[in-house]
Protein backbone atom coordinates (compact mmCIF):
# COMPACT_ATOMS: atom_id res chain seq x y z
CA UNK A 1 0.00 0.00 0.00
CA UNK A 2 1.01 3.66 -0.28
CA UNK A 3 1.61 5.96 2.60
CA UNK A 4 2.55 9.55 3.28
CA UNK A 5 6.08 10.26 4.25
CA UNK A 6 6.35 13.24 7.61
CA UNK A 7 5.02 16.56 5.86
CA UNK A 8 3.54 15.20 2.95
CA UNK A 9 0.17 14.79 1.64
CA UNK A 10 -1.83 13.73 -1.18
CA UNK A 11 -5.40 14.28 -2.15
CA UNK A 12 -8.30 11.70 -2.74
CA UNK A 13 -11.67 11.90 -4.38
CA UNK A 14 -14.96 11.58 -2.13
CA UNK A 15 -18.38 11.67 -2.45
CA UNK A 16 -18.12 15.74 -2.94
CA UNK A 17 -16.81 17.95 -6.01
CA UNK A 18 -13.31 18.97 -4.45
CA UNK A 19 -10.89 15.95 -3.70
CA UNK A 20 -10.40 15.30 0.25
CA UNK A 21 -6.65 16.39 1.26
CA UNK A 22 -4.75 13.72 3.30
CA UNK A 23 -1.59 14.75 5.43
CA UNK A 24 0.80 13.43 7.63
CA UNK A 25 2.77 15.78 10.01
CA UNK A 26 4.69 14.30 12.94
CA UNK A 27 2.99 10.61 12.58
CA UNK A 28 -0.42 12.18 12.76
CA UNK A 29 -2.45 11.31 9.84
CA UNK A 30 -5.27 13.73 9.02
CA UNK A 31 -8.18 14.03 6.39
CA UNK A 32 -10.16 16.89 5.30
CA UNK A 33 -13.17 14.65 4.77
CA UNK A 34 -15.81 15.15 7.38
CA UNK A 35 -15.56 11.73 9.22
CA UNK A 36 -12.44 12.70 10.07
CA UNK A 37 -13.00 15.95 11.61
CA UNK A 38 -16.11 14.78 12.95
CA UNK A 39 -14.86 12.29 15.34
CA UNK A 40 -15.22 13.31 19.14
CA UNK A 41 -11.36 10.99 19.86
CA UNK A 42 -8.10 12.78 19.63
CA UNK A 43 -6.58 13.77 16.45
CA UNK A 44 -4.10 10.82 16.52
CA UNK A 45 -6.49 8.05 17.17
CA UNK A 46 -8.84 8.92 14.21
CA UNK A 47 -9.31 7.39 10.92
CA UNK A 48 -11.40 7.12 7.62
CA UNK A 49 -12.11 5.31 4.74
CA UNK A 50 -9.74 7.25 2.56
CA UNK A 51 -6.98 6.98 5.11
CA UNK A 52 -7.49 2.84 5.38
CA UNK A 53 -7.59 2.93 1.11
CA UNK A 54 -4.29 5.01 1.26
CA UNK A 55 -2.76 2.75 4.03
CA UNK A 56 -4.49 -0.27 4.22
CA UNK A 57 -6.94 -1.28 7.12
CA UNK A 58 -4.42 -3.64 8.95
CA UNK A 59 -2.31 -0.31 9.15
CA UNK A 60 -4.52 2.33 9.74
CA UNK A 61 -5.85 -0.11 13.15
CA UNK A 62 -2.22 -0.78 14.05
CA UNK A 63 -1.32 3.15 13.81
CA UNK A 64 -4.74 3.67 15.86
CA UNK A 65 -4.53 1.48 18.49
CA UNK A 66 -7.83 -0.90 17.65
CA UNK A 67 -9.78 -2.38 15.06
CA UNK A 68 -12.28 0.07 13.46
CA UNK A 69 -15.42 -0.75 12.20
CA UNK A 70 -16.43 -0.29 8.40
CA UNK A 71 -17.91 3.17 7.14
CA UNK A 72 -20.18 4.21 4.42
CA UNK A 73 -20.04 7.02 2.19
CA UNK A 74 -23.30 8.82 1.64
CA UNK A 75 -25.37 8.32 5.13
CA UNK A 76 -27.26 11.28 6.62
CA UNK A 77 -28.25 12.80 3.40
CA UNK A 78 -24.71 12.72 1.06
CA UNK A 79 -21.76 13.36 3.73
CA UNK A 80 -19.04 10.96 4.68
CA UNK A 81 -20.50 8.46 6.82
CA UNK A 82 -18.72 7.94 10.94
CA UNK A 83 -15.98 6.11 12.35
CA UNK A 84 -17.49 3.44 15.02
CA UNK A 85 -14.49 2.70 18.09
CA UNK A 86 -14.56 0.86 20.96
CA UNK A 87 -15.27 2.41 24.40
CA UNK A 88 -12.30 4.49 25.42
CA UNK A 89 -10.21 3.00 28.20
CA UNK A 90 -10.44 5.30 31.39
CA UNK A 91 -6.85 6.98 31.52
CA UNK A 92 -4.78 6.40 34.39
CA UNK A 93 -4.02 9.93 35.00
CA UNK A 94 -0.23 10.41 36.74
CA UNK A 95 0.01 12.06 40.24
CA UNK A 96 2.03 14.73 39.27
CA UNK A 97 3.24 17.39 41.12
CA UNK A 98 2.52 21.01 39.93
CA UNK A 99 3.94 24.32 40.32
CA UNK A 100 2.66 27.84 41.28
CA UNK A 101 3.75 31.05 40.21
CA UNK A 102 6.39 33.05 42.01
CA UNK A 103 5.13 36.56 43.40
CA UNK A 104 8.25 38.17 42.58
CA UNK A 105 8.99 39.01 46.48
CA UNK A 106 9.41 35.87 48.31
CA UNK A 107 13.17 35.41 49.34
CA UNK A 108 13.92 32.28 47.48
CA UNK A 109 17.74 31.83 48.73
CA UNK A 110 18.58 28.63 49.34
CA UNK A 111 16.28 26.75 47.00
CA UNK A 112 16.91 24.48 44.30
CA UNK A 113 17.06 26.59 40.95
CA UNK A 114 17.08 24.66 37.65
CA UNK A 115 15.85 25.70 34.07
CA UNK A 116 12.22 25.45 33.18
CA UNK A 117 12.86 22.98 29.83
CA UNK A 118 10.69 23.90 27.06
CA UNK A 119 9.66 19.71 26.06
CA UNK A 120 7.30 17.90 27.14
CA UNK A 121 5.88 16.39 30.58
CA UNK A 122 6.30 12.71 30.82
CA UNK A 123 5.71 10.68 33.90
CA UNK A 124 7.65 7.16 34.03
CA UNK A 125 4.92 4.86 36.15
CA UNK A 126 7.56 1.93 36.19
CA UNK A 127 6.34 0.28 32.69
CA UNK A 128 5.42 2.74 30.63
CA UNK A 129 6.15 6.77 29.94
CA UNK A 130 2.49 8.42 30.20
CA UNK A 131 1.59 12.64 29.42
CA UNK A 132 -0.37 14.75 31.99
CA UNK A 133 -3.37 13.29 30.75
CA UNK A 134 -2.98 10.00 30.82
CA UNK A 135 -1.91 9.25 27.12
CA UNK A 136 0.77 6.83 26.57
CA UNK A 137 3.86 7.69 24.61
CA UNK A 138 4.61 5.26 21.76
CA UNK A 139 8.49 5.08 22.88
CA UNK A 140 10.61 2.10 21.48
CA UNK A 141 11.68 -0.66 23.71
CA UNK A 142 15.23 0.25 23.44
CA UNK A 143 14.75 3.85 24.97
CA UNK A 144 13.00 2.57 27.68
CA UNK A 145 14.99 -0.22 28.51
CA UNK A 146 16.91 0.07 31.90
CA UNK A 147 14.30 2.11 33.60
CA UNK A 148 13.35 1.55 37.02
CA UNK A 149 10.66 0.03 38.57
CA UNK A 150 9.85 2.85 40.64
CA UNK A 151 7.75 6.09 39.30
CA UNK A 152 9.91 9.12 37.69
CA UNK A 153 8.99 12.42 37.05
CA UNK A 154 10.55 14.81 34.06
CA UNK A 155 10.28 16.11 30.40
CA UNK A 156 10.94 14.19 27.14
CA UNK A 157 13.46 17.23 25.36
CA UNK A 158 15.55 17.82 22.75
CA UNK A 159 17.41 21.26 23.23
CA UNK A 160 15.91 25.00 23.26
CA UNK A 161 13.68 26.31 20.60
CA UNK A 162 13.02 22.60 19.63
CA UNK A 163 9.60 22.09 20.92
CA UNK A 164 7.68 21.65 17.79
CA UNK A 165 10.24 19.02 16.74
CA UNK A 166 9.72 16.92 20.03
CA UNK A 167 6.03 17.26 19.79
CA UNK A 168 6.38 15.77 16.25
CA UNK A 169 8.17 13.21 17.82
CA UNK A 170 6.82 11.89 20.74
CA UNK A 171 3.20 12.08 19.22
CA UNK A 172 4.02 9.26 16.73
CA UNK A 173 2.82 5.92 17.21
CA UNK A 174 5.46 3.78 15.12
CA UNK A 175 8.12 3.61 17.65
CA UNK A 176 10.41 5.36 15.04
CA UNK A 177 14.11 5.59 15.49
CA UNK A 178 13.51 9.36 15.41
CA UNK A 179 13.36 8.77 19.64
CA UNK A 180 17.29 8.83 19.55
CA UNK A 181 17.61 12.67 19.56
CA UNK A 182 15.29 12.59 22.24
CA UNK A 183 15.96 12.36 25.80
CA UNK A 184 14.38 11.80 28.96
CA UNK A 185 15.53 14.50 31.59
CA UNK A 186 14.44 13.72 34.77
CA UNK A 187 13.88 16.10 37.87
CA UNK A 188 11.92 14.10 40.81
CA UNK A 189 11.10 10.86 42.02
CA UNK A 190 7.82 10.64 42.92
CA UNK A 191 8.06 7.27 44.86
CA UNK A 192 10.21 8.18 47.50
CA UNK A 193 8.64 9.75 50.64
CA UNK A 194 11.69 11.67 51.20
CA UNK A 195 13.50 15.05 51.43
CA UNK A 196 13.92 16.63 47.53
CA UNK A 197 18.10 16.33 47.86
CA UNK A 198 17.64 12.44 48.51
CA UNK A 199 15.54 12.12 46.15
CA UNK A 200 17.91 14.19 43.70
CA UNK A 201 20.76 12.08 44.71
CA UNK A 202 18.55 8.94 43.98
CA UNK A 203 18.53 10.37 40.35
CA UNK A 204 22.15 11.10 39.67
CA UNK A 205 23.03 7.58 41.13
CA UNK A 206 20.45 6.21 38.67
CA UNK A 207 21.78 8.13 35.75
CA UNK A 208 25.40 7.13 36.24
CA UNK A 209 25.15 3.91 37.34
CA UNK A 210 22.59 2.60 34.07
CA UNK A 211 24.38 5.03 31.89
CA UNK A 212 21.78 5.58 29.69
CA UNK A 213 22.29 7.42 26.42
CA UNK A 214 18.88 8.76 26.58
CA UNK A 215 18.74 9.31 30.45
CA UNK A 216 19.63 11.94 32.43
CA UNK A 217 19.23 13.90 35.90
CA UNK A 218 18.51 17.63 35.64
CA UNK A 219 20.81 19.80 36.93
CA UNK A 220 20.29 22.24 40.10
CA UNK A 221 22.09 24.27 41.89
CA UNK A 222 21.24 26.69 45.08
CA UNK A 223 19.86 29.79 44.30
CA UNK A 224 22.38 32.41 46.18
CA UNK A 225 19.86 34.87 46.24
CA UNK A 226 17.66 37.18 44.28
CA UNK A 227 19.87 39.44 42.31
CA UNK A 228 21.81 35.98 41.39
CA UNK A 229 18.34 34.73 40.27
CA UNK A 230 17.42 37.34 38.17
CA UNK A 231 20.72 37.21 36.34
CA UNK A 232 20.28 33.21 35.51
CA UNK A 233 16.83 33.86 34.57
CA UNK A 234 18.13 36.24 31.75
CA UNK A 235 21.41 33.99 30.74
CA UNK A 236 18.54 31.08 30.36
CA UNK A 237 16.05 33.55 28.26
CA UNK A 238 18.82 34.79 26.32
CA UNK A 239 19.84 31.33 25.43
CA UNK A 240 15.94 31.09 23.84
CA UNK A 241 15.31 28.43 27.36
CA UNK A 242 11.65 29.06 28.93
CA UNK A 243 12.33 30.04 32.37
CA UNK A 244 13.29 28.78 35.64
CA UNK A 245 11.81 26.51 38.34
CA UNK A 246 12.72 26.38 42.14
CA UNK A 247 12.11 24.37 44.50
CA UNK A 248 12.12 24.41 47.84
CA UNK A 249 15.04 22.28 50.21
CA UNK A 250 13.87 19.49 52.02
CA UNK A 251 10.05 19.25 50.65
CA UNK A 252 8.06 16.20 49.81
CA UNK A 253 7.00 14.98 46.76
CA UNK A 254 2.80 16.23 46.57
CA UNK A 255 0.19 16.00 44.18
CA UNK A 256 -1.34 18.62 42.47
CA UNK A 257 0.01 22.39 42.48
CA UNK A 258 1.98 23.09 45.18
CA UNK A 259 4.11 26.59 46.48
CA UNK A 260 7.00 24.18 47.02
CA UNK A 261 7.45 24.14 43.50
CA UNK A 262 7.90 27.58 42.05
CA UNK A 263 7.80 28.76 38.16
CA UNK A 264 9.56 32.17 37.09
CA UNK A 265 9.30 33.07 33.38
CA UNK A 266 8.92 36.78 31.86
CA UNK A 267 6.49 35.30 29.29
CA UNK A 268 3.14 33.44 30.41
CA UNK A 269 2.17 30.83 28.65
CA UNK A 270 -1.81 29.68 28.31
CA UNK A 271 -3.85 27.33 25.68
CA UNK A 272 -6.13 28.26 23.24
CA UNK A 273 -8.66 26.71 21.00
CA UNK A 274 -8.27 27.63 16.84
CA UNK A 275 -11.47 29.03 15.21
CA UNK A 276 -10.74 30.44 12.52
CA UNK A 277 -7.71 30.65 10.08
CA UNK A 278 -7.11 33.81 9.02
CA UNK A 279 -6.10 34.86 5.10
CA UNK A 280 -2.34 36.21 5.10
CA UNK A 281 -1.06 39.95 2.96
CA UNK A 282 2.06 40.84 1.47
CA UNK A 283 4.48 37.94 1.54
CA UNK A 284 1.91 35.54 3.50
CA UNK A 285 -0.56 36.00 0.67
CA UNK A 286 -2.12 32.49 0.11
CA UNK A 287 -1.47 31.27 3.52
CA UNK A 288 -1.69 31.66 6.97
CA UNK A 289 -2.00 34.97 8.26
CA UNK A 290 -2.77 34.58 11.91
CA UNK A 291 -5.06 32.41 14.06
CA UNK A 292 -7.84 33.54 15.29
CA UNK A 293 -8.68 31.72 18.68
CA UNK A 294 -10.73 31.50 21.72
CA UNK A 295 -10.25 31.24 25.88
CA UNK A 296 -12.40 29.19 27.69
CA UNK A 297 -13.87 32.09 28.98
CA UNK A 298 -14.89 32.70 25.31
CA UNK A 299 -12.63 35.62 24.76
CA UNK A 300 -10.99 35.69 21.26
CA UNK A 301 -8.53 37.61 19.87
CA UNK A 302 -5.51 36.61 17.24
CA UNK A 303 -2.26 35.03 17.08
CA UNK A 304 0.12 36.09 14.31
CA UNK A 305 3.35 35.45 15.24
CA UNK A 306 6.20 32.76 16.19
CA UNK A 307 4.81 30.46 13.01
CA UNK A 308 7.56 28.82 10.76
CA UNK A 309 6.77 29.28 6.63
CA UNK A 310 5.86 25.03 6.30
CA UNK A 311 3.45 25.75 9.85
CA UNK A 312 2.13 28.77 7.80
CA UNK A 313 1.39 26.54 5.03
CA UNK A 314 -0.16 24.06 7.14
CA UNK A 315 -1.75 25.65 9.77
CA UNK A 316 -3.34 23.82 13.04
CA UNK A 317 -6.36 22.26 12.48
CA UNK A 318 -9.85 24.11 13.37
CA UNK A 319 -10.41 23.07 16.89
CA UNK A 320 -7.35 22.24 17.83
CA UNK A 321 -5.53 23.65 21.16
CA UNK A 322 -2.23 25.55 20.76
CA UNK A 323 -0.14 26.94 23.29
CA UNK A 324 1.14 30.25 23.31
CA UNK A 325 2.80 33.12 24.94
CA UNK A 326 2.27 36.35 25.93
CA UNK A 327 3.72 38.91 28.02
CA UNK A 328 0.17 40.32 30.08
CA UNK A 329 -3.37 40.82 30.09
CA UNK A 330 -5.31 44.02 28.82
CA UNK A 331 -7.95 45.63 30.85
CA UNK A 332 -10.38 43.80 28.38
CA UNK A 333 -8.57 40.53 29.62
CA UNK A 334 -6.70 40.12 26.31
CA UNK A 335 -3.67 38.55 25.94
CA UNK A 336 -0.75 41.12 24.86
CA UNK A 337 1.69 40.16 21.90
CA UNK A 338 0.63 36.54 21.81
CA UNK A 339 2.95 34.23 20.28
CA UNK A 340 2.11 30.45 19.23
CA UNK A 341 4.28 28.13 20.52
CA UNK A 342 2.61 24.84 19.09
CA UNK A 343 0.26 22.50 19.52
CA UNK A 344 -1.19 20.51 22.53
CA UNK A 345 0.51 17.44 23.17
CA UNK A 346 -2.80 16.67 24.80
CA UNK A 347 -5.49 17.97 23.89
CA UNK A 348 -8.76 17.86 26.73
CA UNK A 349 -11.94 18.37 24.53
CA UNK A 350 -10.69 15.46 22.21
CA UNK A 351 -10.23 13.36 24.89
Amino acid sequence: MADLADGESTEMKGSGARPYVLRNVGGVYSCSCPAWRNQSVAIERRTCKHLKKLRGQAAEDERVGQPISADSEGAGGGGEGTVGTAPAKEKDVPPLLLAERWDNAQDLSGWWVSEKLDGVRAYWNGEALISRLGNRFHAPAWFLQGLPATPLDGELWIGRKAFQRTVAIVRRQDQSDLWKEVRFVVFDAPGMDAPFEERLAYLKDLAQTQNHPHLSAHEQALCQGLSPLREELARVEALGGEGLMLREPGSRYEVGRSTTLLKIKTFRDAEARVVEHLKGAGRHKGRLGALLVELADGTRFSVGTGFSDAQRSTPPPLGSLITFRYQELSTAGVPRFPSFVGLRVDDPAAD
